[in-house]
């Protein structure tokens, strides 16, 4: 298996946890890929105005709400996926790898020991907490990452903790539960 994951927009399917490399390469941004060319993805309070979001009414098959998006507050939001690329390359996150390939990562935030959930459980998670949010944003215990890890998972560290933060692997953790999508607000 290589280290690398950049992928070409074709490769994508809808359920993919995605990410771009931002400001020369110190941090990713991560999101959903929820087909359409549409990502939803948990932003700070800064680029939650930067023009990238888009109002939507259209959504998943088990959401059917009009509603424009994001909710007032809600930092999970959806844009296309030139948006979410911005200037940067289209990378996958990897799921269900060896623990041999994960300590020989390159670089953090590239990959998980834990298995993804199917697509469309996955899909549903993202549009769900568009619709309903995923707490506060903060880059040490509540940020882009977790939110898709969560999406694709369904694991969550009650602690509020990060579950990639420190280089610790949430398929590894002892403390990452799975957590119904209606119940995330009692960890957030």
């Amino acid at each position: 298996m290589g280290n690398t994951h950049r992928t070409p927009r074709d490769n994508i399917q809808p359920g993919d946890h995605i990410y771009t490399w931002r400001t020369a390469f110190i941090y990713a941004h991560h999101g959903i890929y929820v087909g359409g060319n549409k990502v939803i993805h948990f932003t700070t309070p800064e680029n939650s105005s930067s023009g990238w979001i888009i109002s939507s009414s259209s959504s998943s098959s088990s959401s059917s709400s009009s509603s424009s998006y994001p909710q007032p507050g809600n930092r999970v939001s959806i844009c296309s996926l030139d948006g979410f690329i911005g200037s940067g390359s289209l990378y996958i996150y990897k799921y269900d790898v060896t623990i041999v390939d994960f300590f020989l990562k390159l670089r953090d935030g590239t990959m998980t020991t834990a298995p993804s959930d199917p697509p469309q459980d996955v899909i549903d998670r993202a549009y769900y907490l568009l619709e309903h949010g995923f707490g506060e944003y903060n880059l040490l215990t509540n940020n882009c990452e977790d939110f898709a890890l969560y999406c694709k998972t369904g694991l969550l560290v009650p602690t509020g903790g990060s579950g990639q933060i420190y280089s610790i692997d949430i398929g590894m953790r002892g403390d990452a539960i799975k957590v119904k999508v209606e119940d995330v607000h009692l960890y957030k």
